[in-house]
């Protein structure tokens, strides 16, 4: 899925590195897993938001196995430890996008003996942000997304059939009913032509509010069980022929409701589109 990556630094020249990013996790791997201690790698710039985000809710929520911050200087030659694994991010490239369009993915892998960093095995990943793009924009979800790599790792450890499966479309299939929740959506990440309550309010019938990203972020640290809200990860106007990705994720129980992606073009702006609304809601009428 992709060809090459570099690791997030922020206000500071990007370190290149390539790695295949396509690979499973077998039961075996499920296994290791499970007995070692996970290095969480941070930035190498000290003031960087991510670091004081990624520790604090490491602290709070890490639960499945003993971990430890790791200097990103660090990184590389400790990543050839077989009993450690590592939560780091990694800038993305998609093997076939000849537009070379880069993806922040929050990455959870398996250390060991390999011929180059590349060759890291992935447990899971989940898309954090488009490359450049302020990181305000995704640092206060990070709670969410840890708890649910969690809980989607302990999925594939009590379940190992369902590493082979397409696992986005298993969440798709088995959502919850979002329409006992309220949805909330930031404006600009919204189609622009729909982005009004009155015009949502034709497409969706269930609670739903447009908010800015302070009150999801109080939503977040609040664990609000009746609150969703979207994950966007788009090029935010700075490229077109990127891809969009749209999770809908439960606070309280880190739970996806509802993830898909599209390429952005002239008729498929970088947004939450007027058929996403039109899926979600099919989807609570079901």
């Amino acid at each position: 899925m992709k060809s090459t990556f570099v690791f997030l630094l922020m206000m500071i020249p990007l370190v290149h590195l390539q790695a295949q990013r396509e690979y499973l996790p077998t039961p075996e791997d499920l296994t290791r897993f499970q007995a070692t201690k996970t290095y969480v790698v941070l930035s190498n710039n000290p003031l960087s938001e991510y670091n004081f985000e990624i520790k604090d809710v490491v602290e709070k929520y890490w639960t499945l196995t003993p971990y430890e911050f790791l200097d990103y200087d660090d990184f590389a030659e400790k990543s050839l430890d077989k009993n450690a694994s590592f939560l780091y991010v990694a800038v993305v490239n998609f093997e076939k996008d000849k537009s070379r369009n880069r993806y922040m993915f929050l990455c959870l892998s398996l250390g060991g003996e390999r011929e180059t960093i590349d060759d890291l095995k992935d447990v899971t990943n989940i898309p954090l942000g488009y490359h450049g793009v302020d990181e305000d924009h995704y640092t206060y979800k990070l709670g969410t997304l840890i708890r649910f790599m969690q809980n989607h790792v302990q999925m594939l450890i009590d379940d190992p059939a369902m590493v082979a499966q397409n696992v986005f479309q298993h969440y798709n299939e088995n959502m919850g009913y979002a329409g006992e929740k309220t949805l909330y959506l930031v404006e600009d990440e919204i189609e622009h032509r729909i982005a009004t309550e009155a015009q949502i309010s034709k497409l969706y019938h269930y609670p739903f509010q447009i908010v800015d990203r302070e009150k999801i972020k109080e939503l977040i640290l609040a664990g609000d069980k009746d609150a969703i809200f979207l994950h966007k990860v788009g090029p935010e106007g700075k490229n077109l022929e990127a891809r969009t990705y749209k999770i809908l994720i439960g606070v309280a129980e880190a739970r996806i409701y509802y993830y898909e992606y599209h390429k952005v073009n002239a008729k498929h702006p970088d947004a939450f589109l007027e058929d996403d609304f039109k899926r979600l809601e099919r989807a609570n009428e079901k």
